[in-house]
């Protein structure tokens, strides 16, 4: 398989999970799915499985930007970096929905969190972490 037609795969694949998480967050298969962490998990064998084939078949290194501009040449490198993203970025999402859940937060304000984690991931979270904040008082859950 060639890394575009599996970057096409996983690329279309993951959009339907956050769409789940987004217009049914909880009905029992985006639970078995998407927020049960099955989903990610399918993701980061993918990526496990181009990691393992391919894992120094480039030049370039974490060291430095250089190596890592280098490194991102190849591109199964590429791949394996959008599948990265795709799979932490919607185990983020997952939890933000589940999360959510437990404090009662009223969904509709999780959505835009939601698109800001699958747009911009850490920039998601930290809309999250804002909305969590002004419903609850906390930023850690307490039980």
């Amino acid at each position: 398989m060639k890394a575009e037609t599996l970057f096409q795969i996983c690329n279309t694949v993951a959009p339907l999970g956050w769409l789940l998480m987004a217009v049914a967050p909880k009905w029992s298969w985006t639970h078995k799915i998407v927020l049960s962490g099955l989903l990610p998990l399918l993701l980061a064998l993918v990526y496990t499985g181009i990691i393992v084939t391919t894992f120094g078949a480039t030049e370039g290194d974490f060291g430095s930007l250089a190596g890592v501009t280098k490194l991102f040449e190849n591109p199964w490198a590429v791949t394996a970096g959008w599948i990265h993203y795709l799979s932490f970025d919607m185990f983020i999402g997952a939890w933000e929905v589940s999360d959510s859940q437990k404090n009662h937060i009223a969904h509709w304000k999780v959505i835009p969190c939601l698109v800001l984690t699958f747009l911009f991931g850490p920039v998601g979270l930290l809309c999250y972490f804002v909305v969590r904040y002004l419903k609850t008082r906390h930023l850690a859950h307490h039980g």
